[in-house]
């Protein structure tokens, strides 16, 4: 999920989209990948953390619930899953396995009220934005939000791509 070469041709206008309208209301790409590098240095997970929140020198990112460390693991293995299976829309719930499939229904109940929330640290570098965790979510289709994998699961190389793509 985290090669943008694999995404579908509409994915990948919708991440560049998003992602090049995340910068401008944070105050540019270097503000927006400045974040996405402090995100990084948190281990093992920046989701984990107690504060529900990191901050860069220009952007600070705020979550409402902290995440435990069982349904990170899931949704690493769910991403390990797709790098391999190379499906274009995956839907999470395609899961043959009882127990992985209640694992990530639990998980999926655990993190759908989950908000992030984007601000600039100046207000006159923009307004900021925010994203959840699934973009699609109802009861036989469940997808994890493109954004939300980018921002927290992908490298900062990802982005680039995705703000540079010209279709």
């Amino acid at each position: 999920m985290c090669n943008f070469n694999n995404q579908t041709e509409e994915t990948k206008m919708l991440i560049h989209l998003f992602m090049e309208k995340a910068a401008q209301k944070v105050g540019g790409m270097n503000f927006l990948l400045g974040l996405i590098e402090a995100m990084r240095t948190k281990r093992p997970s920046p989701l984990m953390l107690k504060e529900c929140q990191i901050a860069s020198n220009n952007t600070i990112i705020k979550w409402n619930k902290v995440v435990f460390k069982d349904k990170v693991d899931v949704i690493e293995q769910i991403l390990v899953a797709h790098k391999e299976a190379q499906e274009k829309d995956f839907n999470i719930l395609n899961e043959e396995n009882k127990k992985k499939k209640k694992n990530i229904i639990n998980m999926m109940r655990a993190l759908s009220p989950i908000e992030f929330v984007v601000t600039p640290q100046n207000p006159n570098d923009g307004e900021g934005f925010s994203f959840q965790v699934f973009d699609v979510v109802d009861e036989n289709n469940v997808k994890l939000n493109p954004i939300f994998v980018a921002m927290f699961f992908c490298t900062p190389e990802f982005t680039k791509r995705a703000i540079k793509y010209d279709s």
